[in-house]
């Protein structure tokens, strides 16, 4: 009977490893559309969050197509931008698939996969605005800037001549809120962000740069990669599977996102 018993919690240990096993974590903030964000209703593309609601966005497609790939169960789970380093190291979750960038600073603590996706700087001002003519930084002297906390979309802002850089905030739909009562004059952004917001405010546009009057920036700091814990056995499956998203399908995934986001942050 001892021996049976023995047997009978092995194979469950063994059942419960293999259904852990066939779970991919994936942490993000759910609030950068079109990158992701939560919706409360379900559709054909959303995944479903332990918290309520759903998550969409070019992150939520990406991270099926890899699971998908590595025959693994999505699971997203929904995390504060700071806090997933965190989640990632402590093993809570098992990747960060989440609009980040590869950075200098943050491959200090992570690993990170090939990019899934690339874009520029851009600065998201109001519309008829003494700043929605702008085609340099020099022409954002004495402008209230921001930025979200803990990006390099914040850390580019000291590069524009005389800014008056205002205090990092924690969320896009924070800046947004911020532009609209004019508490700032704009916000550093993803050009797929500023679409999102541009398509949300009708009040809003944005101002992009020709070469050599914008922003400095590596490749490294304007593409976005899934993050990793050291040494992650996932690494090579990952960017195997990337490796099948052609730039037309991954432009194709971020048009219809930005197509879906919601109207309003």
């Amino acid at each position: 009977m001892k021996k049976l018993m023995t047997c009978l919690l092995a194979l469950i240990l063994l059942m419960t490893l293999s259904a852990q096993a066939e779970t991919f974590k994936v942490g993000m903030e759910c609030n950068y559309a079109p990158f992701n964000w939560t919706q409360a209703e379900e559709s054909a593309f959303t995944v479903p969050l332990a918290a309520g609601g759903f998550a969409d966005g070019y992150d939520v497609q990406v991270a099926l197509f890899i699971a998908k790939e590595l025959g693994m169960e999505l699971e997203i789970v929904k995390t504060e931008w700071d806090g997933l380093p965190m989640a990632l190291v402590s093993g809570k979750i098992d990747a960060i698939i989440a609009g980040m960038s590869p950075t200098e600073e943050r491959k200090v603590t992570l690993d990170f996969s090939a990019p899934y996706y690339e874009s520029d700087l851009v600065i998201v001002v109001k519309k008829g605005g003494q700043y929605e003519s702008a085609a340099s930084l020099f022409d954002f002297s004495g402008a209230k800037i921001t930025g979200q906390l803990n990006t390099f979309h914040y850390s580019v802002i000291e590069q524009i001549p005389g800014v008056d850089q205002q205090t990092a905030l924690d969320t896009f739909p924070a800046m947004i809120v911020a532009l609209s009562s004019g508490r700032i004059d704009g916000y550093v952004s993803e050009r797929p962000g500023a679409l999102s917001a541009v398509a949300s405010n009708p009040d809003f546009t944005f101002v992009s740069f020709e070469e050599g009057l914008g922003f400095e920036a590596s490749v490294e700091d304007t593409a976005v990669a899934v993050g990793l814990r050291k040494e992650s056995e996932l690494m090579d499956n990952i960017n195997a599977a990337l490796s099948k998203l052609d730039k037309e399908t991954r432009d194709q995934l971020m048009n219809e996102a930005m197509g879906r986001q919601p109207l309003s942050e």
